[in-house]
């Protein structure tokens, strides 16, 4: 059974700085993408940002120059999250497309999610 684990969230002033983290856990192959999405209340889920199995990343226009995206080679990808505003306030999940066990498709999974809450 796999798992993705969020962490990191909380309570920030506005300006302030969260770090997220985003564990995959269990029987593992390969990791494709990995990504953070962000719903908040009333609203649809969007894409905060993405990272590659090479490393690349992508953001959403309203987080770029702010937030940074990146993983290691233990299966856990992080947020940086800077100069944080009352907007930036939703539930944060982490993605990634993996392989399972000893299966070569990749499959979606999500994690619980965390909240973030930016007070101003």
């Amino acid at each position: 059974q796999v798992h993705l684990v969020e962490s990191g969230g909380g309570l920030v002033q506005a300006g302030g700085s969260l770090m997220l983290s985003c564990a995959a856990s269990g029987s593992i192959r390969g990791i494709r993408a990995m990504g953070w999405h962000r719903q908040a209340p009333g609203r649809q889920r969007e894409l905060v940002a993405s990272i590659s199995s090479g490393g690349n990343p992508n953001y959403a226009d309203s987080v770029k120059g702010r937030f940074t995206i990146a993983r290691d080679s233990a299966n856990t990808m992080y947020l940086q999250m800077n100069v944080l505003k009352p907007e930036d306030t939703a539930v944060y999940y982490c993605n990634a497309d993996l392989q399972e066990g000893d299966s070569y498709y990749y499959t979606n999974y999500w994690g619980q999610g965390t909240q973030v809450t930016v007070s101003s």
